[in-house]
């Protein structure tokens, strides 16, 4: 083939690249097109959910106070009115009036550091190899699946997902790839690349930038994939290098100010962009202290989300990008994600699309073509840097030892049990949730559970809160011998029965922390002192989500993990099967109050007193 045919072929493809971009932006706006705009809720619908929420939650003294501040906001002479106008004027001129809010206020703004307070970990089952040879062949197919299924999005191939029926918003899926997340001082920003040809690849903290395309524009064979992945290990085999992945741990702040230091210097800034337009990075962990099989789960949990610490894996991270695929020499694997342009739903989709292209055979042939060797990148460390990555690992490691994780397996039944009952499964977990933390600690907190507003037009997701004065009169029953089964099964049913109200709300649109939040934002936009309301300790206490939830519907046995969002709190992922239920729950040991192995064990047993009721033994 000549210079002039080459050049043609890349230059047609090339237009054809360029074409496709187009048509699968056309298609994501027809996608979109199917699905309404997301309504602002009616003011007095959300101050009366609000004040209901409280009710289990604070004394009726302190509820009087609360009432008094609502019936000012929306009174006359209050901002309710005008606030709330406000934002109806802002659903009638933009995408959506709160996903923008949202993202900027709960991910981009927030200075916490993202490993554990924000990116989630799914551990997927282990898979059949045990050394660095079977590491490298699975992720050879580990990035082949992935880039299959970058294909389907860009080619307008994947199918419209629905949810009762109702189309659901698609817009997330391109910003899946390419996609990562930029430290600031004050606040960080998002960067998308529409048109990168490769991934990054880091080993024994050492990144490299792997093309995964031919020069014909096809994607590379699992085969070529590998041998380029063989040629990275060799490049990698020494463990003296700086973990410069470590420096994306930090706090939002100190990573922006040490993220310009870094830039200044011409090679470190072509490295670090070469990471962040990268389509994904694919961390190739080094083997880490066998523990026992009841342990296992946990472990891997923790080490797809943090890397284990400093002396582990952590320095094979980077976790400012959206995608992180893990893949460890025992067998074990799973995905990080960075929350800013992605969530739950649409990493299950891609996820599902990887196990079942892993269970098919390589089906392109590798054609002869010569293979770039992947490219090392390589950073100036002056002193500034080195004493950033010291602080960096010192922080991360007191990070990491403060988080407690323990995942399980919970076998005596799954989501059918609920089902025999026409009980809603998420709703009689999240009874259970509420059941268990009471054992504990003999209260009920303000607990949220992730609902999906994807079935708005650019929606992302809004909060159900589980306790109800129904819930707690059920909670405040169960233990007591003097009621009897028959009229703890019906408030059993009268609590999920509300809680099923709550999140039909909820999918419609019409919950209530996304609207009080937008309610407060607007506010601030026009330039008003934020209201009472949003300064009583109720408000306050009403949000400090004690207990975060999150239910992972997956067609695997992965288990997600990420932290409490307060310090004195939880996080529990399920992901229910039909005859069991994936549990992982996590805490931080600088609370004394909070042991994440006391609430899993109590959940266990809740969930067996739970079924007792249901189905009696003779």
């Amino acid at each position: 083939m000549s210079r002039f045919q080459r050049y043609t072929i890349l230059q047609r493809t090339s237009l054809l690249s360029h074409i496709l971009g187009n048509i699968c932006d056309v298609l994501l706006r027809c996608f979109s097109s199917l699905v309404p705009a997301q309504p602002v809720p009616p003011l007095a619908q959300t101050l009366q959910g609000y004040l209901r929420a409280l009710e289990p939650l604070i004394p009726e003294e302190e509820l009087v106070h609360t009432r008094k501040n609502i019936q000012k906001f929306c009174g006359e002479g209050g901002l309710g009115p005008q606030l709330q106008e406000g934002l109806e004027r802002r659903a009638r001129h933009s995408n959506n009036w709160i996903s923008d809010w949202w993202v900027q206020w709960a991910y981009l703004e927030s200075r916490q550091p993202l490993p554990v307070h924000s990116n989630p970990a799914i551990s997927l089952p282990k898979r059949d190899f045990s050394d660095w040879r079977g590491q490298l062949v699975f992720a050879s197919k580990l990035i082949a699946a992935a880039l299959d299924f970058k294909n389907v999005v860009d080619n307008g191939r994947l199918p419209v997902e629905y949810m009762r029926g109702q189309p659901l918003c698609m817009e997330l899926f391109p910003l899946l790839f390419s996609s990562c997340r930029i430290p600031g001082r004050k606040h960080d920003t998002i960067t998308h690349h529409s048109r990168a040809r490769h991934i990054t690849v880091v080993r024994n903290y050492q990144f490299f930038q792997m093309d995964v395309y031919n020069s014909d524009g096809s994607r590379m064979t699992e085969s070529q994939i590998h041998a380029q992945l063989l040629r990275i290990r060799a490049e990698s085999w020494k463990t003296d290098k700086e973990p410069m992945g470590i420096l994306t741990s930090e706090h939002r702040q100190t990573w922006g100010q040490a993220y310009s230091r870094l830039l200044k210097d011409k090679l470190n800034k072509e490295s670090v962009r070469a990471i962040e337009k990268g389509l994904f990075t694919l961390c190739l962990d080094s083997p880490v202290m066998r523990v026992s099989d009841d342990k296992y789960s946990s472990r891997m949990a923790a080490q797809i989300l943090h890397g284990g610490g400093t002396h582990s894996n952590s320095g094979n991270r980077w976790f400012d990008k959206t995608l992180q695929f893990v893949v460890g020499e025992d067998g074990s694997w799973g995905l990080l994600y960075e929350q800013a342009t992605a969530e739950g739903p649409p990493i299950a989709t891609l996820l599902d699309h990887i196990l079942q292209y892993c269970k098919k055979p390589d089906p392109k042939k590798t054609p002869l073509i010569p293979l770039q060797m992947p490219k090392k990148l390589y950073f100036n460390i002056d002193r500034e840097i080195k004493r950033d990555i010291e602080h960096a690992k010192q922080n991360l490691d007191i990070l990491i030892n403060d988080l407690d994780i323990r995942c399980f397996n919970f076998q005596r039944f799954g989501k059918e049990l609920p089902k025999q009952h026409n009980l809603s499964p998420n709703a009689f977990i999240q009874v259970a949730l509420q059941l268990a933390y009471y054992k504990v600690h003999n209260e009920v907190c303000a607990s949220c559970d992730i609902a999906s507003q994807r079935m708005f037009r650019g929606g992302r997701t809004d909060y159900i809160r589980s306790p109800t004065n129904q819930m707690l009169k059920f909670v405040l029953t169960f233990d007591d011998p003097s009621i009897s089964r028959e009229a703890k099964l019906e408030l059993l049913r009268e609590a999920i029965e509300t809680y099923v109200t709550l999140t039909d709300q909820a999918l419609k649109g019409q919950s209530i922390d996304r609207h009080l939040l937008g309610l407060k934002l607007q506010a601030i936009e026009e330039g008003l002192s934020v209201p009472r309301l949003f300064m009583d300790t109720a408000y306050g206490l009403a949000t400090h989500w004690k207990l975060r939830t999150g239910q992972v519907p997956a067609n695997t046995d992965s288990v997600m993990c990420f932290g409490p969002l307060v310090p004195d709190g939880y996080a529990v992922c399920y992901n229910p099967q039909s005859d069991h239920v994936h549990f992982s729950v996590t805490a931080f040991n600088c609370c004394e109050e909070t042991q994440a192995e006391t609430l899993a064990a109590t959940l266990h047993s809740t969930l067996c007193q739970l079924q007792e009721l249901l189905q009696p033994t003779v």
